[in-house]
């Protein structure tokens, strides 16, 4: 699809294949000028999306579509990515569709390859991101399947696996209902609120041969853009309460990476002179450094937000969890809220992670980012001056610093060093963070425009970091940002494979991590349950630590190909550390950097957790 006209420099750029990337595996020239088999069929529908890569784990239940792009397509337009485990290739289209805001296609193998690959679909939903994900199932027809493989490998309804968290799915019949099937599935994915599809292809569907050629299309006449917007009345009433408003919190949730859609949010809080708080679990949403920026609370109460009993009108931007934000922070009844979401219109039963029903005076369903100029345009209008918001709780940031002044070192080795390191050796280049740990602080880094960070994996599924960022990283090429992916050892010993696709396809990338040697979020939990219940907090860490022997991360990256640095177990060889690694990464090259953190959280963050609210 056409990106929107508000689309960033970097999303626009990324319609064409990576010339270094396009380079590798060029097949033998086949000669096929003309669809022979169902799966052409497939491979023409394919190109007509004009997306440039598939991402996926080969198996024999979709080895027609394999040959297709192969030895049809010449593995161009699509060009396969190899990877090695279907977890990956879908976390690779994830954090693709994060930069582009684009779906990009993957492969997953029969029903076994579907089950690897379910944890990263559930995080694309979650994570509200288009993905195409293709798939396949032996011989239909129970007669023409090979004995025992065929048939654990061939489930009666197959889309039912990932039923509940994918926006549409099908099994079209013929090789003209698989083109439809490819054409709306996309269609459907990149319409907001976005998410992933599944269409799943018969064995037989694939290598039976096209007795009638099909009809050309115009892809474009059957995937037509959608925008939506609110009513122009709905408009106004929404305009007319935080006009009316002493002091308007903003929540700045879910939204695209498109730089106009920023622009507007900040002159819309500039507007209004209102708070704005923003949410780590998304992508960078509004500058951090800006005045009215209160910050990125994990949970909006009072004692975390300055100024927060004074607010009588909460404007919500897709925010994730407003029924809960709202129940945390307990505001008066009189306190006016304006929900502008479209997430109702795909929530369902089966996960509830559209999470608590929220209290809203006024709803505009309708895209955030085709709201907020419109609500500048009714709210310009107005020459009612509005109220001063009280004075932040922290000093303007220094260049290249967070939010925090007079910053004090902080104890042991902390994630808190990694980022301080971080800005050191970075300075004022552009970075996109792909990835953040649990445990990261929003003071630690500034964001000041939307491809500064990503936003989380989406379903709080570990292992999902590693293939998102390579993903990420991949629609980056070219855009001047260097990609980091800061994770915890657990996310990346789920994910290591991902590195190999990474360094295949020289995809630059440079992995942080922060190495607790822990499963530590759960030691909070366990910690919990021994206070509760009056036990030993001593033993929380059993069952948790990753010692005896210490998994050598950097280890791990190089035996898939990449420079490994580390382990780094003191905070004074850290900065230099990551300017080597840095160089490494401008050389090309994929980067492992092992950092030995102590097991441990900042103090907000263990007691959020000690208490049950994380």
């Amino acid at each position: 699809m056409t990106p929107p006209p508000s689309a960033t420099a970097a999303a626009r750029a990324e319609t064409k294949a990576d010339p270094a990337v396009a380079g590798l595996e060029r097949p033998t020239p086949a000669g096929a000028n003309a669809p022979g088999f169902g799966s052409d069929v497939i491979a023409d529908a394919l190109r007509l999306l004009d997306v440039p890569y598939i991402a996926l784990t080969p198996g024999a239940s979709y080895r027609g579509l394999h040959d297709s792009i192969v030895n049809y397509l010449g593995n161009a337009k699509p060009q396969m990515l190899l990877c090695l485990h279907e977890e990956a290739a879908v976390a690779i289209a994830q954090g693709y569709a994060k930069v582009t805001g684009k779906a990009m296609v993957t492969a997953v193998h029969s029903n076994v390859g579907l089950m690897h690959a379910s944890m990263a679909i559930f995080n694309a939903w979650c994570d509200r991101m288009p993905v195409v994900v293709l798939g396949a199932t032996g011989p239909v027809d129970a007669v023409k399947r090979r004995p025992w493989i065929d048939w654990i490998h061939t489930a009666r309804d197959q889309g039912a696996l990932i039923r509940e968290y994918t926006k549409w799915d099908d099994q079209p019949a013929s090789p003209g209902a698989a083109r439809e099937a490819i054409l709306r599935g996309t269609w459907i994915a990149n319409t907001v609120p976005h998410g992933p599809v599944y269409i799943n292809f018969d064995a037989e569907l694939q290598e039976a041969k096209v007795s009638d050629p099909l009809p050309s299309i115009d892809p474009a006449r059957y995937m037509p853009p959608v925008a939506t917007a609110a009513p122009a009345e709905l408009v106004r009433q929404a305009a007319a309460l935080l006009n009316g408003a002493k002091q308007v919190l903003i929540l700045a949730g879910r939204a695209s990476r498109s730089e106009e859609a920023w622009a507007a949010r900040v002159n819309l809080a500039e507007a209004l002179n209102a708070r704005v708080v923003t949410d780590l679990k998304i992508g960078a949403s509004f500058p951090t450094d800006h005045p009215l920026y209160a910050g990125a609370p994990r949970a909006i109460t009072p004692d975390a937000v300055e100024g927060l009993n004074n607010v009588d009108v909460v404007l919500s931007l897709d925010w994730v969890d407003l029924g809960g934000a709202l129940r945390h922070w307990g505001p008066s009844p009189s306190v006016k809220v304006v929900q502008v979401s479209l997430d109702h219109r795909i929530h369902n039963g089966w996960s509830m992670d559209h999470q608590a029903l929220p209290a809203v005076d006024l709803l505009l369903s309708a895209d955030p980012d085709l709201v907020v100029p419109e609500l500048l345009k009714e709210i310009g209008k107005s020459t009612k001056p509005h109220g001063v918001p009280s004075p932040l709780p922290f000093p303007p940031p220094r260049a290249g610093e967070g939010r925090v002044g007079v910053e004090k070192e902080p104890t042991g080795f902390t994630n808190e060093h990694i980022a301080r390191a971080l800005r050191k050796v970075l300075g004022d280049r552009p970075v996109t963070y792909t990835h953040l740990p649990l445990s990261w602080d929003d003071s630690w880094a500034t964001f000041k425009h939307p491809l500064d960070y990503i936003g989380s994996d989406g379903g709080g599924g570990v292992g999902g970091g590693p293939g998102i960022s390579v993903g990420a990283a991949l629609a980056l090429k070219g855009s001047g940002r260097l990609p980091i992916a800061i994770c915890g050892d657990g996310d990346f010993l789920m994910g290591v494979t991902a590195v190999w696709t990474a360094v295949h396809y020289k995809i630059p990338l440079l992995f942080v991590l922060a190495n607790n040697r822990s499963f530590y979020n759960d030691e909070l939990h366990q910690e919990r349950m021994a206070r509760a219940r009056n036990r030993p907090v001593e033993n929380k860490w059993i069952g948790q630590r990753m010692a005896e022997p210490e998994v050598d991360l950097a280890a791990m990256g190089r035996a898939q190909g990449a420079v490994g640095f580390g382990p780094i177990a003191k905070p004074a060889d850290l900065a230099a550390a990551l300017a080597k690694a840095i160089a490494e990464v401008d050389a090309g090259k994929v980067v492992v950097v092992d950092v030995r953190v102590e097991p441990g959280y900042t103090a907000v963050m263990t007691q959020a957790m000690v208490r049950g609210k994380s």
